[in-house]
């Protein structure tokens, strides 16, 4: 199964500031730009998943944002939320996530086995993790152009170096930058 990662980061490399804020997604870069309908490869890339895996921070930070039925941007995707500490889905994500505490492996070659041949994995402990088990085939990385000193890092400790490779970027309007990775892990 391809499992891909799609996130955002300050050019210093964190994911959220220490306490788990992502406010400064929606504050940085050129706030007068015209990006029309352009939302950076998001739409194209939900459309070529058809799962999710997520860590449980992810889930709590969604959860806190109180989406309505109509910004709920996942549709019916199959989404599963790794934690081994919480067992049940905050109430406003009941029916729509699954929890699971078991082995990463095991879960990924039973969706396997269910027919599911692309997995989009966010979170940055999941993210790190995936990339341990060497399960990521891809990156897409938004870099944006805010540094933040300190938060939490898209990347920890890795068993050995990881290769990126047939790099694709673009640059935006709004001053993003992205680019889109294979991942080598020879």
């Amino acid at each position: 199964m391809k499992c891909s990662v799609y996130i955002a980061t300050s050019v210093d490399g964190f994911i959220a500031k220490p306490n788990g804020a992502v406010d400064w997604l929606h504050t940085a870069g050129n706030l007068e730009a015209d990006m029309g309908t352009e939302d950076m490869g998001f739409k194209s890339f939900m459309d070529s998943v058809d799962c999710m895996i997520m860590g449980r921070k992810c889930m709590e930070m969604i959860s806190s944002m109180n989406l309505a039925p109509e910004q709920w941007f996942y549709g019916d995707m199959k989404i599963i939320v790794l934690s081994t500490t919480v067992k049940e889905a905050p109430d406003n994500l009941k029916g729509k996530v699954e929890m699971f505490s078991g082995n990463i492996a095991d879960l990924m070659h039973t969706l396997e086995k269910e027919g599911y041949q692309h997995a989009y994995i966010d979170g940055g402990k999941t993210i790190q993790s995936c990339i341990n088990l060497k399960l990521i085939n891809e990156i897409t990385l938004t870099r944006i152009p805010i540094l933040l000193g300190e938060g939490i890092p898209l990347f920890g400790k890795t068993f050995g170096d990881i290769k990126l490779e047939k790099a694709q970027a673009s640059d935006y309007v709004n001053d993003f930058v992205q680019v889109k990775y294979a991942v080598n892990y020879e």
